[in-house]
């Protein structure tokens, strides 16, 4: 739908409501974003790389996890098999199939297979398809026996290419349960839908020169520079490796395998990679710069130093680095040493690249940064910058803990079979697929039991720790508050859960690097400020490789030297996703950049619009140089105006930091400008742009705006019927804003009102507005104003209530002793009729138990009154067993009440304080009366002008029946909106800046004060005092301390504190403290021997013959007289006997 900017579009939106369309959606904007979560998982199971898009051959993530894993090996040890070791198996996986969603097998009545999201959630179930592995084998260089194994359930995310909707028009949605706007990107697990969050990870295949304190204390002689690479495989998971400079000159390399961290000295692994001579290497490093004297000497030493190694070749490199790994790298015995080095390089070294020579010059290009660093020539780069980031997208994550299960199954199998071989020699036989089976089967096969783990609770649970900072913390429940706070999960960002526990402020600061790419007012207040952040509305994160084979030739052409081997001194290295690939002079790598920039944005030779070109000029000390270009996936790029032709361009986060880029049509320099934005909103989040007149506001209430329109009780779903969520809250009397940007209508926004339009005076009426209060008219709420109902979920599984392996006892129903008030509540069945009120202890549902012939009554528990609004039977997967799950919903009503929480959309919040009655409400001279009454003072302080022009827009919108335009940044000092909008205030016969003459309700005089009165779209926020609310006379009690309970649910007490007791004995009421410390608390009364100062001897005397009075004496004096009864905590006793335990007398000196 264009947004235009002076319509509703009412018609147009209830057409399309009444009549959803069965060919396109009606917000495509919307669908767009969540564009990263489904790509990337489309991506496992289909071509992700561009250079074979067209012939779809290209394999899928999985595909290639498979390649990587490679063969497994085993011997039997018995004679005449190869080498001497026996026979030899070798396994490895050939496929792996994901199938759709679909009924169990058991299900036998089912007529269509496929299941659709909307059940799981109804049923509580997970949305996962059958996960299918060929596992091939052979004997020595036998024929390749095959065997299907089902390794369990994978989840599956909706809409991706392996759901069962994924290509549904908005009415074939409908139809089958779903949102007609569905845009998925989520997983159902157990009926909640769960997101895979967006993390941010350091920049792939680009080395980063560090300084870190912590590197110093790897050993004597480290010092804190270092270098590091996050290389990735074409399967999408990672290895970083780093390089560390030792103080005499030395550097080190880093690798981490199985989360144990290793240090080799540099020059091996470089001998390892390629047959070279010492001059090679020294060439390589220097690049004809022999002048610099400080990195000859360090160089020359280096190769000095290796001579004591006494390893001249490279079979001889990779034999000492083979004899030192194999245990760690678990190869098979029949590997020689030189092949477990090559296997090590392969693993470890540079991954990203296949060829060894490209390692060698990219490990030497290394070395070269790291020694700038060293000597000053270069500053360190920011990890923290945005420049220096990617995303790390849940499809990715999601393949590389399948490839990871998959090989820790091969290994299993593996180390069975050498475990049965090692017990059983003579009964092991490769040849027998009946032995094979059976030892593949004592492994754990269920990788989809593994996978949903991963989602239900956010940890990861790895042997190799996947070259990640954190174990848990990846996975949140996508909640549907409401549609905004639905919408933000999709577009959120997360810098990990290690940053979270760092006492430093440095990673939580805004740079001017994150410029487009991440939101700046949309991070929350508190502790995850800064380190949750989100993504700029038209940020895109890509999801595939460009095709960019043919881009070293263009280069070439362009005047690039592909000659890696011998630069000129001065020159630049150009690299292509981390791999060298020539040499340049400075000015002409800023030609290739520039011709590069307008081939890609005019589509010539093929050059990809998503290619980065990232040219760091040579600077005195600033970044280290060079011509950095980017094709990958899972980074951030943004649109903006390429001048020179009038197109868009793609830019990435690297790149922008070198580019002159305006952003107003003022600030463009014919001289230096080469791009423009499309729009200054474009900086700002989707929730950031709803705000009206955001410009105008100080930037902390924007902030606040963002994370209130995220708790407003608006709108959660329009497929409210089909939702379980086990809270939801909807507005009832929900309206479309007066006052909006162009964006509202772009994302759909008016299909999920969250808020109403009120008539809001500026006037301190009554005592009741102070302090941020506001005051509802009573009229205006007895007729819906606010008005919200919440639905609360009960699941009640007769399951639980008999023991495991145990037959159905329990039924749902009635038995003949059930009480006749049950059956006021309950029908035949046990269940409770549609509709009915429920109070707190009425019967919610009734279930016979087939052992003892009782009816027991579950009991509805809550402290407000519920009605129950739907009550679903939840049966088994295959449909054949009797129902023993139900899920009753309540809904409770929730009228706005004194105390609960309104907001209008610049973050001024505050709760309501008094329902005035309408008759007593100021009126104005065209006798309206206003909704809402907010305390002038509520602006002064808080700069929130942004909700004075909205009170102006939304006046003037009203009275001509028009939408008003509330984009920021469109209003400038010659054009003001205080003008633009009082000339239609004062066309519709109002005053010009907004403001009225009154007359109090309560004289009918005239208030002698121009009052400021306008309509403000205003929301009511979860925070309702019914929740929150925590009262008690008598209650539960602390069976150790008799102290009354704490907590809300439990009927508890509230604390009376340390401060609250200063506070009693500051006013001088001291004796209050007896009574709220102890008498209210745990009050008891016990005896104590006034003459051996004790409370724990005094003791009851027995009754006996002569004496039928039970008396107290002390057994300490043995006497009676002395004993006397005082009134004490009872934690105070509780502390005595404690003390008395360990041998600690305690004396009470008693008048």
């Amino acid at each position: 739908m264009p947004p235009q900017t002076s319509q509703f579009h009412t018609v147009t939106r209830e057409t399309f409501a009444r009549n959803p369309s069965d060919k396109q959606f009606e917000y495509p904007a919307l669908q767009t974003l969540t564009y990263p979560h489904l790509k990337s998982f489309n991506a496992i199971t289909e071509c992700c790389h561009g250079d074979s898009a067209e012939d779809g051959l290209s394999p899928g993530l999985i595909e290639r996890a498979l390649e990587d894993i490679g063969q497994k090996v085993v011997f039997d040890g018995k004679p005449g098999g190869v080498g001497g070791y026996g026979n030899k198996l070798s396994m490895w996986v050939e496929e792996v199939q994901i199938g759709r969603p679909a009924v169990s097998e058991r299900d036998t009545h089912s007529v269509n297979r496929l299941m659709f999201p909307s059940e799981c959630r109804e049923r509580l179930v997970n949305y996962a398809g059958r996960l299918m592995v060929k596992l091939c084998w052979r004997v020595n260089n036998g024929p390749v026996q095959t065997e299907l194994k089902q390794m369990g359930m994978a989840p599956i995310m909706v809409k991706s290419n392996l759901c069962n909707i994924e290509k549904f028009s908005p009415r074939q949605l409908i139809d089958v349960g779903e949102e007609c706007e569905e845009m998925g990107g989520y997983f159902i697990v157990n009926g909640l839908e769960k997101i895979i969050r967006l993390l941010i990870v350091n920049r792939r295949n680009h080395v980063m020169a560090v300084v870190r304190p912590s590197y110093a204390n790897r050993g004597p002689s480290y010092t804190p520079y270092g270098c590091q690479i996050r290389s990735v495989r074409p399967d999408e998971t990672s290895a970083t490796v780093g390089l560390n400079y030792l103080s005499d000159g030395q550097v080190m390399f880093r690798f981490s395998w199985r989360k144990q961290e290793f240090l080799v000295p540099v020059l091996m692994i470089i001998k390892s990679l390629v047959d070279t001579s010492d001059m090679e290497i020294f060439q390589a490093i220097l690049r004809e710069d022999f002048d610099n004297t400080f990195v000859t000497d360090r160089v020359e030493l280096m190769l000095r130093k290796f001579k004591n190694y006494e390893l001249h070749t490279r079979e001889q490199c990779l034999a000492y680095l083979g004899d030192k790994f194999r245990v760690v790298m678990n190869q098979a015995e029949d590997v020689s040493d030189v092949d477990v080095g090559k296997f090590l390089l392969q693993k470890v070294v540079l991954v990203h690249l296949k060829h060894n020579r490209d390692k060698f010059n990219m490990l030497a290009y290394m070395i070269r940064k790291l020694y700038a660093l060293v000597s000053g020539e270069c500053a360190p780069d920011n990890p923290d910058s945005p420049q220096h980031q990617e995303v790390l997208l849940g499809g990715f994550l999601y393949a590389g803990i399948l490839k990871e299960k998959l090989e820790d199954w091969l290994n299993g199998i593996r180390m069975e079979l050498m475990r049965d071989v090692r017990r059983n020699p003579a009964s092991a036989d490769f040849l027998d697929r009946r032995y094979l089976m059976k030892i593949i089967g004592r492994v754990p096969s269920d990788i989809g039991q593994k996978l949903h783990y991963f989602l239900a609770t956010g940890n990861l649970v790895s042997s190799t720790g996947m070259d990640m900072q954190q174990t848990s913390g990846y996975t949140i429940v996508a909640e549907k508050l409401n549609f905004l706070r639905y919408l933000s999960h999709f577009r959120c960002i997360h810098r990990g859960s290690f940053f979270a526990e760092l006492k430093t402020t440095t990673v939580r600061k805004l740079l001017p690097e994150a410029w487009g790419f991440l939101c700046p007012v949309h991070t929350p207040d508190g502790t995850p400020c800064g380190l949750l952040n989100h993504l700029s509305h038209s940020c895109k994160v890509l999801t595939y490789f460009a095709r960019v084979d043919h881009l070293p030739r263009l280069l070439a052409s362009l005047g690039v030297s592909l000659n890696v081997v011998n630069p000129e001194a001065g020159d630049l290295s150009v690299q292509l996703d981390g791999r060298l690939i020539g040499w340049c002079s400075p000015k002409l790598a800023e030609r290739v950049a520039r011709e590069l920039r307008h081939w890609k944005v005019t589509g010539q030779h093929d050059v990809p619009l998503d290619l980065e070109i990232g040219y760091v000029p040579p600077s005195n000390r600033g970044q280290y140089p060079g011509l950095y270009l980017f094709a990958s996936p899972a980074r951030m790029m943004r649109p903006v105006r390429y001048l020179a032709a009038d197109r868009k361009d793609m830019v990435g986060s690297f790149e922008q930091v070198y580019m002159e880029i305006a952003c107003m049509d003022d600030e463009v320099d014919p001289k230096t400008s080469t791009h423009q934005e499309y729009t200054p909103t474009n900086i700002l989040s989707v929730v950031a742009n709803l705000t009206p007149f955001s410009d105008f506001n100080q930037s902390p209430r924007n902030m606040y705006q963002c994370q209130m329109g995220k708790q407003t009780m608006g709108t959660p779903a329009q497929a409210i019927a089909k939702r379980t969520d086990n809270k939801l809250y909807r507005l009832q009397t929900g309206q479309t804003p007066i006052v909006r940007p162009k964006l509202h209508d772009s994302y759909g926004i008016d299909g999920f009102p969250n808020g109403m339009n009120a008539v809001v005076a500026v006037i301190s009426y009554t005592g009741y507005d102070m302090e941020d209060a506001m005051i509802l008219n009573k009229s205006g709420h007895e007729r819906g104003f606010g008005y919200g109902t919440v639905y609360k979920s009960e699941v009640v599984d007769l399951a639980d209530a008999r023991r495991r392996g145990e037959a159905t006892r329990y039924h749902f129903g009635l038995g003949a002793d059930t009480p006749r008030k049950v059956l006021e509540k309950l029908d035949l069945d046990g269940l409770p009729f549609i509709g009915i009120k429920l109070r707190d202890g009425d019967p919610m549902c009734a279930y016979v138990d087939d052992v003892t012939g009782r009816t027991i009554v579950k009991k509805f528990k809550g402290l407000e009154d519920g009605y129950v609004d739907q009550v679903r039977l939840l049966g088994s997967d295959a449909g054949d067993k009797e129902c023993q799950k139900v899920h009753i919903r309540f809904r409770i009503t929730r009228s706005p009440i004194i105390g609960d929480k309104f907001s209008s959309r610049h973050g001024q919040k505050g709760v309501c304080s008094q329902k005035w009655p309408s008759v007593d409400m100021p009126w104005t001279e065209s006798g309206i009366q206003p909704d809402v009454i907010i305390n002038p003072h509520a602006f002064p302080s808080r700069m929130t002008i942004g909700m004075f022009v909205e009170s102006l827009a939304g006046k003037s919108g009203a009275l001509h029946g028009i939408v008003q335009d509330s984009t920021p940044f469109q209003f400038n000092e010659q054009h003001t909106a205080a003008d633009y909008f009082g000339e239609q205030l004062a066309k519709a016969g109002y005053n010009y800046h907004g403001n009225e003459p009154m007359y109090s309700g309560i004289t009918g005089e005239e208030l002698r004060v121009d009052i400021y009165i306008g309509v403000v779209y205003y929301q009511r926020l979860r925070h309702m005092v019914s929740d929150k609310y925590q009262v008690r006379t008598t209650g539960p009690v602390h069976v150790l301390t008799q102290q009354p309970l704490k907590g809300r649910k439990r009927a508890g007490g509230i604390r009376f504190g340390e401060m609250e007791r200063d506070s009693l004995l500051a006013h001088g009421v001291s004796f209050l403290l007896q009574d709220r410390l102890m008498n209210c608390s745990d009050y008891t009364q016990t005896h104590v021997c006034k003459r051996c100062r004790s409370i724990v001897s005094p003791a009851a005397t027995a009754v006996s013959a002569a004496s039928t009075r039970r008396t107290v004496q002390c057994r300490i004096c043995e006497r009676d007289d002395a004993v006397v009864l005082i009134a004490v905590p009872y934690v105070f006793r509780y502390l005595a006997t404690e003390l008395m335990a360990m041998n600690i007398r305690l004396d009470l000196a008693v008048n």
